[in-house]
């Protein structure tokens, strides 16, 4: 665990900001009634800064850039092990080189093309968004569950996927406590560290043939999305787990050792990027999609951003530290987020819209832990 961390996650948990009252009511009338046309001013800004300039939304150079770097490392990883096949640690040196370009691409172009946000020709955007599948995962799927199960229901309860723990964590107030995750705080991080294998070997085959969302119960899914999910599979599993036996010639468990600890870089780094974006103390969970006057309010209240001041940290998250942004702009290019998020902080200044964020991902980290330590505890408050 994080050093410091424990200190700060032993505080008394606090669950009044977490779970609807009269007090978080008051932060939708009371921002409309301070500032009804914060929404539109905000839009209409975000919307200026493209047009004044003359910008495209979609793709600049350094987007390009980080695409054709990205592609390059992974595909010149691959060609490396097979040109040189090298022994044992270099080989699962550069195995782990795929899985830090793996999650590169998943972050900073996989994310952005599941937004159609890279190009406006559509056709280019589900070529790229094809680096899911490369990666694992299954493409289609997670289109669905990110803007059905995601983006139109921010932080509720059995509708944000993104709020599913299976039943080893539990990420609201809304949803009942278990015993064991009282200690959730501490074993959170080796979850987030399964979270791809998980996708990988069984969350996409669930939500095909077992699905539990009600939007893919109700959903019929293109024959073709099926072939594509089991030749993704077995084009993953190939490349990844029997190419490196059969040509190479190395042991399957050295081979299995770093298909894992690939599964642990890609899971804990994509998982820590998200759930920190969310589900963190200081953010909200409504108690249903009507609750807030705007959409744009239920981004502000459920949202934090984290580390906006520091290009590195966006560079290799994908931007999805300007979270709010995102859900503002999803079909914007991350690369313009840092732009729009001063855009956002001075009009939520303006309008005295509360904005969330913590000054570095750390920071954002630890406060994720405080909130899993707060639901864990014997006194937070469950569903009725």
């Amino acid at each position: 665990m994080t050093p410091g961390i424990e200190a700060v996650i032993s505080q008394k948990p606090d669950m009044d900001d977490l779970v609807p009252s009269e007090t978080s009511l008051r932060y939708s009338s009371g921002a409309a009634a301070n500032g009804s046309s914060f929404p539109k001013v905000l839009r209409r800004r975000l919307d200026n800064f493209f047009s004044d300039a003359d910008l495209s939304p979609k793709a600049d150079g350094s987007m390009w850039v980080k695409i054709t770097l990205g592609l390059a490392v992974l595909a010149g990883s691959w060609i490396a092990l097979y040109a040189l096949n090298p022994p044992s640690w270099k080989f699962v040196a550069l195995y782990l080189l795929n899985a830090l370009a793996q999650t590169f691409l998943l972050l900073n172009i996989a994310h952005d093309s599941n937004h159609n946000a890279i190009s406006s020709v559509r056709s280019v955007n589900k070529a790229l968004n094809y680096v899911f599948d490369v990666c694992g995962i299954n493409s289609y799927m997670w289109r669905i569950l990110h803007h059905r199960g995601h983006h139109a229901c921010i932080n509720l309860h059995g509708e944000d996927d993104a709020l599913t723990g299976r039943r080893i964590l539990r990420f609201t107030p809304h949803e009942p406590r278990r015993p064991l995750q009282r200690f959730q705080h501490i074993y959170a991080l080796f979850v987030y560290a399964l979270t791809s294998i998980d996708f990988v070997f069984l969350r996409d085959f669930e939500c095909f043939f077992f699905p539990s969302h009600g939007y893919l119960k109700r959903t019929k899914h293109p024959a073709r999305e099926y072939g594509i999910l089991f030749a993704g599979k077995a084009l993953y599993l190939t490349y990844m787990l029997i190419l490196p036996v059969v040509l190479l010639g190395k042991s399957p468990l050295l081979v299995g050792l770093a298909f894992l600890l690939t599964h642990m870089i890609v899971g804990l780094s994509v998982a820590l990027v998200f759930q920190t974006t969310h589900t963190v103390d200081s953010t909200y969970f409504p108690a249903s999609r009507g609750e807030f006057d705007s959409g744009v309010y239920h981004i502000f209240a459920t949202t934090a951003d984290y580390a906006t001041n520091s290009p590195l940290v966006g560079w290799l998250a994908g931007g999805l530290n300007h979270h709010i942004v995102h859900h503002l702009c999803p079909f914007v290019c991350h690369t313009h987020y840092p732009a729009l998020t001063r855009i956002v902080k001075e009009t939520a200044q303006e309008y005295g819209v509360p904005y969330r964020q913590h000054p570095t991902m750390r920071r954002a980290i630890r406060h994720h832990l405080i909130l899993l330590k707060q639901l864990g505890s014997e006194n937070s408050l469950s569903s009725t």
